[in-house]
């Protein structure tokens, strides 16, 4: 099992795993409704957040084999202002997938870019991945532009292919190269993403 040298730090963040005192931050943004509109959860309550610490994010290794992930806090002056994941999929080999989610109060900033660097060059220089990928609702512009500006493409817009919290909703997908990386994009141990 591979572990990253935490804490990783970008310009203005610091990336790390996620610990029982970070609950009452986390429960601040995880149980919006807003905020859970287009994730694969809920808005969550402290039971929920503390099965989470005891559980899936209790992991701090790379997620190396398939059906694994790494969740780790986004850091602000001390505060927790998101969560990061670095996921395998099952299918096909050699993929993983990120996600993300922020407090609205500091969405509009770049934070979340800023932390998806870092999961990108966990993926392509340490697990060595071939393609990352990330998914989301076609709904969530906000979400579609983070992933622009990290250099993903966009490759696929499935049409009501989802059945999502009540209603048919479409899917996006972008994704980036490994030779795609290599090209232009700055590495873990970069100024710009540690």
């Amino acid at each position: 099992m591979t572990e990253p040298d935490y804490p990783i730090r970008t310009e203005r963040l610091l990336l790390r795993p996620l610990r029982h005192a970070d609950r009452e931050d986390l429960v601040a943004y995880r149980s919006i409704p807003d905020v859970c509109r287009y994730v694969p959860f809920s808005p969550q309550s402290l039971t929920d957040i503390d099965r989470n610490l005891a559980g899936q994010w209790a992991t701090t290794a790379l997620p190396e084999e398939p059906r694994s992930n790494l969740t780790l806090g986004v850091e602000l002056d001390g505060r927790v202002i998101g969560d990061v994941i670095l996921m395998r999929p099952a299918d096909p080999e050699g993929t993983a997938e990120i996600g993300y989610v922020f407090a609205p109060d500091v969405a509009g900033r770049g934070y979340a870019t800023e932390a998806c660097r870092p999961l990108l060059a966990l993926a392509f220089e340490e697990l060595g991945v071939h393609r990352v990928m990330g998914r989301l609702d076609a709904r969530n512009g906000a979400s579609a532009r983070v992933l622009e500006r990290l250099g993903m493409r966009l490759e696929a817009h499935f049409v009501e292919d989802d059945w999502f919290k009540g209603e048919w909703t479409s899917t996006l997908v972008y994704a980036m190269l490994d030779r795609e990386w290599r090209a232009g994009r700055p590495s873990l141990d970069s100024p710009t993403s540690r």
